[in-house]
């Protein structure tokens, strides 16, 4: 009895074709991981980026049993680099105790960054370069680099080189009280600077999505994390025993409040009228995620089980300044297509939440035939998910959005979602700064 078969006759359903293509070697994933997400500025504070990555690579490896030279390469993302340690992958590798002829390297694609980590491995794997690739991601929101400004910047550098005593005051007495103003960082765009939230207010504006939808939608998304967290549904989640501090076991932004309670926020980007609150979207989180991806026959080779084939994927960009967050919804159709499947093949849908008004603006987007005829060229709307399926362990509103660390999360959470409740076909979908998004077709491995 072929696989697809058998799994058919577990779910008691017609066998759905498998998505297996000639001549290509089937790449799975083993397992993944993911420190718990907290609120930045908690528990994780006095840590570095790297501490993070470490705790969830060594996660990986104990949730495994994987040997640590076993691993051909690792790839890592991040969005907001520690400049002491830009190469994230290798501290952390290092410091997780892998080989030092492991090659590593880190990636950043803003929220994406975990997703190009994990197809990077697909494709040294699909190429024949690697058997065995960890993937993953990490962000560190509670100490993030603020730089001098760049007048002061430039006296410093001077400094440095300047040779005598003279020359050296000199420059000292040139600093005034203005160039010791920070240059903070700040989540907006470089081409347009214009903050996401401000975009994402703008967006839902566009797509005729309220206040009263929006905190809804996040309310939705806080209550079915916390019952997924209360059901131990969030298998991925190891626990960290932070140097000094509690063993952390669970995500902490996780947080049902009332609708009265969300109703009494202020818009925290466009004032008085916006409809963004701090409620309403994702919060700054720390956290690391990780995953093993290998080819099908060395992970059978080595006497895994893989949890899901990691199938057809793709990568889409737009206009930054009127379509900053609609990744999903352009990546979407394309990736069914891609695969030759329809949206009601699918069974299991994960998209990343920024804000609630950015995902609703997707959705409504995805269901119009207007959008679909006028921006991508379609003769018909894409189709928006059924909400039965979607996002139902909670989302980044709720479980928190370290930003390269969530591409992982979702990768994995769609392949515990089919184990769980018998599906075939799931999909991930996200948007990230820039303009661009990404989505993957993740099929359920043989039961």
């Amino acid at each position: 009895v072929n696989s697809n078969l058998a799994l058919a006759i577990l779910l008691k359903t017609s066998p759905k074709k498998t998505l297996a293509k000639s001549g290509v070697k089937n790449v799975v994933l083993v397992d993944g991981v993911r420190t718990p997400f907290l609120l930045s500025g908690t528990t994780y504070a006095d840590l570095m980026p790297h501490d993070l990555a470490r705790a969830a690579l060594q996660g990986l490896l104990k949730r495994t049993g994987l040997p640590k030279d076993a691993v051909d390469y690792i790839v890592y993302g991040t969005v907001i680099q520690e400049v002491k340690t830009s190469n994230v992958a290798r501290e952390a590798a290092l410091g997780a105790g892998f080989s030092d002829k492991t090659p590593a390297h880190t990636v950043t694609m803003a929220c994406i960054s975990s997703n190009q980590a994990m197809t990077t491995a697909v494709g040294l794997i699909a190429a024949g370069q690697c058997d065995a690739v960890v993937a993953g991601g990490v962000e560190f929101m509670s100490d993030v680099p603020i730089r001098h400004s760049r007048k002061m910047r430039k006296t410093m550098l001077s400094l440095n080189k300047a040779k005598t005593l003279g020359a050296r005051l000199s420059l000292l007495g040139s600093i005034r009280l203005a160039h010791l103003s920070p240059e903070l960082p700040a989540v907006a765009e470089f081409s347009t600077a214009e903050t996401m939230g401000h975009s994402a207010d703008r967006l839902a504006a566009a797509f005729g999505v309220s206040r009263l939808e929006q905190d809804e939608f996040a309310l939705r998304s806080h209550k079915l994390a916390k019952k997924a967290q209360d059901s131990e549904l969030l298998s991925d989640v190891i626990s960290f025993k932070v140097p000094g501090r509690d063993i952390v076991s669970k995500d902490n932004g996780i947080r049902p409040a009332t609708m009265e309670q969300m109703a009494k926020l202020k818009p925290a980007f466009i004032k008085p009228h916006g409809t963004v609150t701090a409620a309403n979207s994702s919060f700054l989180t720390d956290g690391a995620s990780a995953v093993l991806i290998m080819s099908e026959e060395k992970a059978l080779a080595m006497g895994y089980k893989p949890k899901a084939y990691l199938r057809d994927f793709v990568y889409v960009s737009q206009d930054p300044k009127d379509q900053l967050l609609l990744g999903p919804t352009y990546a979407t159709p394309k990736v069914l297509e891609k695969s030759g499947l329809t949206l009601n093949d699918i069974d299991v849908f994960e998209f990343h939440e920024a804000f609630a008004g950015q995902i609703m603006a997707n959705l409504k987007a995805m269901d119009s035939d207007w959008f679909g005829q006028t921006y991508m060229g379609r003769k018909t709307k894409v189709g928006a998910p059924p909400m039965e399926k979607f996002n139902t362990w909670g989302g980044s509103l709720s479980l928190g959005h370290p930003f390269a660390a969530t591409g992982c999360r979702l990768v994995t959470t769609v392949a515990h979602r089919l184990q769980k409740e018998g599906g075939q076909y799931g999909l991930v979908a996200a948007c990230a700064a820039g303009g661009q998004g990404h989505a993957m077709v993740i099929e359920a491995y043989p039961q």
